[in-house]
């Protein structure tokens, strides 16, 4: 979270706005004293957690790297046990 005095804020509104837009946390202080946070519109910057990214763009884990599923588990359902 990076906080801002009002007089900074206004200088630097462009540069607090793409902050916020990249979803960092921007919050002005009047006196001192937190009076808003600046965040983005309609989703625009969200960013994942560190956990969930890496979720993601990791690679499996190697545990399962030489998993195979055998033949006789894929075979078709009969028709009594689909419904």
């Amino acid at each position: 979270m990076t906080v801002f005095n009002m007089h900074d804020a206004k200088t630097q509104l462009s540069k607090l706005v793409d902050a916020a837009e990249r979803g960092e946390t921007v919050v002005i202080a009047r006196n001192g004293k937190p009076a808003v946070q600046l965040t983005a519109v309609g989703g625009a910057g969200r960013q994942w957690s560190p956990e969930a990214l890496s979720f993601f763009t990791s690679p499996p884990a190697p545990e399962l790297a030489d998993f195979e599923i055998p033949g006789d588990d894929l075979r078709p359902l009969p028709e009594r046990d689909l419904f």
